[in-house]
């Protein structure tokens, strides 16, 4: 069963539009388009944790998910920072992994970014949802993931189907 669903932090939660310093002192914030309601879809069958590289600590990250009303939505936030790691370390997903108490089977990381988010949790042994926008050619070595999506309204239907192939194919053990 997957449990958790972790999901990186800019431009896949809040937009980064590259403004300098922390996120909460923005003059503009905003979400990504379609993730509030897919926030709210999945957050009754699964916990939802943030897991960010970003040059902020997890107050600052809350607080500018607070200005766009998404900070309810997150339990708990990992911030590479104050873990002493980043991603794509195994170090940065072996905290995750401690800090959420769970087996890498049980949790799900959306990101936008290959490298650090999907490679990263594939080889700590996590689902991966490649949340992909831009919808064009994948790299020819993108064989990670296991789901992609271009935007996050369909990120709870991806959810289900991919909890359904999980409990099918009796893929609950350690790792995958």
């Amino acid at each position: 069963m997957i449990r958790v669903v972790v999901f990186d932090w800019g431009d896949t939660v809040m937009a980064d539009f590259g403004t300098p310093g922390p996120m909460a002192r923005w003059p503009e914030v905003a979400a990504v388009e379609g993730v509030a309601v897919a926030l709210q879809a999945i957050a009754e069958r699964h916990e939802i944790v943030l897991a960010t590289n970003a040059d902020s600590d997890a107050g600052q990250v809350r607080e500018a998910l607070a200005r766009v009303d998404l900070d309810r939505w997150f339990g708990r936030i990992f911030v590479s920072s104050e873990i002493g790691a980043a991603k794509p370390s195994p170090a940065f997903f072996s905290m995750l992994l401690d800090g959420l108490q769970s087996l890498p089977a049980e949790i799900v990381m959306v990101g936008d970014s290959y490298d650090n988010d999907v490679r990263g949790a594939r080889a700590a042994g996590l689902w991966t949802v490649w949340y992909d926008p831009s919808g064009g050619p994948a790299p020819d070595d993108a064989r990670d993931h296991d789901a992609r999506i271009a935007d996050m309204n369909s990120l709870p239907f991806v959810l289900q189907r991919l909890e359904m192939w999980v409990e099918r194919s009796g893929r609950r053990m350690l790792g995958r």
